[in-house]
């Protein structure tokens, strides 16, 4: 499928992902593995700064501290979702692409856990890349 996400899976990497450090939460950004819209394509900006991009059958984290954040994403218009984090917890933000008035859109929502676990181990990694986690 072009466009599509291709690294490593979530559940090939998973015990190599670090803990959240104190005072931390963490955010998954993920978009499903689908031909409808694969072809919009935009970065994804936390509080302003570029930490990803929507891919089809994708996913990244970020780790930051407790507090309100603002997602959003931009193609012919600026998508946005706001939310706040507290220290230990994870979000999964969904990215899905929707139809626009000249080109599509991104559009951002916050998934269950239980949702966005289930398909989480499918995704591949397009974040940076991590590094190994020691072992004891």
């Amino acid at each position: 499928m072009a466009g599509c996400a291709s690294g490593v899976k979530h559940s090939q990497m998973a015990s190599t992902i670090p803990v959240v450090q104190q005072g931390e939460g963490r955010i998954y950004f993920m978009r499903s593995a689908s031909m409808f819209g694969a072809a919009v394509q935009s970065d994804i900006r936390l509080n302003g700064e570029v930490v990803g991009r929507s891919q089809p059958g994708g996913f990244f984290y970020v780790d930051r501290p407790q507090g309100t954040y603002k997602a959003s994403t931009s193609t012919e218009t600026e998508k946005t979702l706001s939310f706040v984090l507290d220290a230990g917890e994870t979000k999964y933000v969904r990215s899905s692409p929707s139809l626009g008035l000249m080109v599509g859109r991104i559009v951002l929502e916050l998934d269950t856990p239980e949702k966005a676990e289930k398909e989480l181990g499918g995704l591949s990694y397009t974040g940076k890349p991590v590094a190994p986690v020691a072992q004891k």
